[in-house]
This record gives C-alpha cells, structure tokens and sequence, in this order.
C-alpha cells in the first residue's frame, strides 16, 4: 500500500457520540450500538428490525480516522464495515506504488465482504474521509447470512450496485476526459458526504483518478472558471451540482441509476 501518499495528512480527533434508539447493547467499555444508530448506514437500516437486532451482540461502532487501511490486497479478510460517516476508496495498487481507485464506499453500503471462510481481498481499502462505522467479524456475517431472509437479499442487490461502479469507472477511465472524471469523482463524494463542501487536496484527487496533479489542477480550474465549484487549497465546495452531472454525461449517470434502483429496491424490502 502506497502509505507514504494516503497517510501524510494529520488524523482527524472525532467525537464519539451516537444517537440513542430504544434497544442498546453494551459490552465493557465498548461504545453503546443502538438502533437509530445502526440506521445511519443504509443497509443495515433496511433490515427488519429483529433481523439488525439481532447484530447489535456483534456489532462494534469504530471510529475511522483518515488514512487507515482496513485491509490490503492479499489480506484474509477478517471484518466487515458499515460506513456511517465515513467515506473509503477501495484501491488498486500496481507494483511501482501508483494507485487507481476503483470505487468509493460510504453510508450506502459495505466494505469488505466475503462469503467464504479464508477469502482474500482483491484490492485495499483505504478511509479517505474520516469518521465512523459499524465493523462486523466476517464470521458473523457469514452466519447471518446463511440464515436466509432480508440480509442476503440486500448483500446481493448491493453486490450488483458496486459492480456497476466498478464497471463505469473501467469505462470512464479510457473514454471520458479529465474534467469528466473529475466531475464524477466530486459527485460520488456529494452523494455520500452531508453538505456541498469537500476537503480534498488536488494531490489526493490525482493519486485516487491516477493521473498528473497538473492534470487536475488545468481541469479543476476550467470547472472554476465555468461557476461549477470553487477551489482554495483543501478544500472544494460544489455551486452546481446539476452542471457538475450534465458535464460528467454517462461517467457518472449509469452508476448513479443503479445506485438509485438500488435504494429503492431496498426501500420495499
């Protein structure tokens, strides 16, 4: 893992107050999991209420500081991750130590998966933007899983979802210009970030699209110059989203559909 690039920044200090539901577990001096709690992220508040109930004994809340890698490529995946505040890139790393991100996990999803005992991570997860989760031991999951009902339907539906992301990004990246890429990768942050400013430095920007930091800057500085987003170093606030989607096109669109279909098919569930 190319630690030198993704760690240099100071970890952030957070908090670790969580709203507090009608059921709680607490174990020891582990933070108390509660009900509203666990619905921040999205799957988990899908699940029938007896059906997460029944996690809180193995769920733990975490707090995911900026920087730290949950696993690399190679690694036994050993825990699972229900982003709640926080955003995590899932990276490729070449030999050389450039990197590509190939998506981007946040309160919609899961990080970490794996549905057989010894399974190993194809790529690395690294938080790009700090804050908080639920982990899970891979173990537990699995039982879960092998239950039946609500949580291996919403696993599969979401499964489907990533990929999407995964195969637009593979597109994007060989037929959509810098400036797309840039747009779809600011958005893919507004969908899962709670206002319309981001703090990302364009050397970040450039590590995670593998391309120039000049690169970014010229584009970044065009999306400017047409009133899109305003830049100062670390920090990117967003003035239109919707011109922000009409120039990213298909980079960002068909993934967004599948996300969307996603969320409504959960909605039902």
């Amino acid at each position: 893992m190319n630690n030198t690039q993704l760690s240099a920044t100071t970890k952030q200090s957070l908090s670790t107050t969580m709203p507090v539901g009608s059921r709680e577990y607490k174990v020891a001096s582990r933070p108390v999991v509660s009900y509203s709690g666990a619905q921040q992220n999205e799957l988990l508040a899908a699940l029938p209420r007896e059906v997460l109930e029944s996690l809180f004994e193995h769920l733990e809340l975490v707090a995911l500081p900026f920087g730290k890698e949950l696993f690399e490529f190679g690694d036994k995946l050993e825990n699972v991750y229900f982003p709640t505040t926080s955003i995590i890139s899932l990276l490729y790393v070449m030999e050389d130590g450039a990197t590509t991100e190939i998506a981007v996990v946040g309160h919609e999803g899961v990080v970490g998966v794996s549905l057989f005992a010894g399974e190993r991570a194809m790529c690395s997860a690294v938080v790009q933007s700090a804050g908080y989760g639920y982990r899970l031991k891979a173990q537990h999951l699995r039982d879960a899983f092998n239950q039946g009902g609500a949580l291996p339907q919403l696993l599969m539906r979401y499964n489907t979802a990533l990929f999407a992301q995964m195969a637009q990004n593979a597109v994007g990246g060989r037929h959509s210009s810098i400036e797309q890429k840039l747009c779809r990768w600011l958005l893919d942050r507004l969908d899962r970030s709670p206002s319309n400013e981001l703090k990302v430095t364009q050397e970040m920007i450039s590590i995670m699209l593998g391309v120039r930091r000049e690169s970014i800057t010229a584009a970044a500085g065009k999306l400017q110059e047409d009133g899109l987003i305003t830049y100062r170093r670390g920090n990117i606030t967003v003035l239109d989203r919707q011109g922000l989607e009409q120039y990213a096109g298909e980079c960002y669109k068909v993934a967004k559909i599948e996300y969307d279909r996603l969320l409504s098919d959960v909605a039902r569930c």
